[in-house]
């Protein structure tokens, strides 16, 4: 297996070259500056040039405020991209693995989504995920297609670096309460990938770390894992006036996935302290 990787340069992106170089498989990364996934020539130049039997897409437009605003772009990197891979994968026989999201449903549910589950986006970040799913599955190529929520990892674009900046700069902190889905680990994330090449998975499937949280009960976990001098206060999510709609409960299970494969998926608490000591562990070698 010699794997290709898009948006190598994002959380999940590291957390699978730290995995592939653990296990001594070959890979190559690129990011925008190497590799512009909206650009079909970058495209066929990577695939050309380092002729993998994978192709790992981690890029995407996720500003969720932004594509709003921005819903072009967001189209153009979300869906038209993908399309373009898919289809280039396809025409060469390559696997081809791409990444969506729990926001390509609504919320009103009330219990964790399945893979059968009809999605109702209710942004444009959603519909344009949802948009590239639908083009991925229509391709013709062999691809594994996974949902996936609230990815933390190695970097600053994530939920738990934002608490610790806000607990860097206020004691308290006003969480919302009632937005809830699986925080998930951007290395668990990237191990169960990789093991369901192993075992030869197609299809789409939801990979999130185990149980669910809301934001108050993430930030309330991390914070006393963590040690900061913070202290979470739940209020609704109301409370922030967001600019864009944005589901509740967006849950979702991986019971498929984990029975496949026959594993347990860690509990996303596992994944927050690991996160937790890798990051203290860094700070003491600086």
């Amino acid at each position: 297996m010699k794997i290709a990787i898009t948006g190598a340069d994002g959380q999940l992106g590291l957390a699978f070259q730290k995995e592939l170089l653990e296990r001594g498989i070959a890979y190559v990364a690129t990011d925008v500056a190497t590799c512009d996934i909206t650009r079909l020539g970058d495209i066929n130049v990577l695939l050309e040039g380092h002729k993998p039997t994978v192709l790992i897409n981690c890029a995407a437009y996720n500003l969720v405020d932004e594509a709003q605003q921005q819903k072009d772009i967001a189209e153009t990197v979300n869906s038209r991209a993908v399309q373009m891979m898919a289809r280039a994968c396809q025409a060469r026989g390559i696997k081809f693995v791409h990444y969506s999201t729990d926001y390509v449903f609504d919320g009103e549910k009330y219990d964790l989504y399945t893979e059968d589950d009809a999605p109702r986006p209710l942004n444009v970040y959603g519909s344009t995920k949802l948009e590239g799913e639908k083009l991925v599955q229509t391709s013709g190529a062999d691809y594994l297609l996974l949902r996936t929520s609230w990815v933390f990892g190695q970097g600053r674009q994530n939920f738990l670096y934002k608490v610790s900046q806000w607990a860097a700069k206020n004691r308290i902190l006003r969480i919302a309460s009632d937005e809830v889905s699986v925080p998930t680990a951007a290395e668990d994330l990237a191990r169960i990938t990789l093991l369901a090449l192993d075992k030869g998975l197609s299809g789409l499937y939801h990979l999130t770390n185990s149980g669910y949280a809301s934001r108050y009960e993430l930030a309330k976990f991390f914070i006393q894992a963590a040690g900061l001098d913070a202290f979470a206060i739940p209020v609704p999510a109301a409370h922030f006036q967001p600019k864009v709609v944005r589901p509740l409960f967006t849950a979702m299970s991986n019971q498929k996935i984990s029975s496949q494969l026959g594993i347990i998926i860690p509990a996303w608490q596992e994944g927050v302290e690991k996160y937790v000591r890798e990051n203290s562990e860094h700070e003491r070698c600086l």
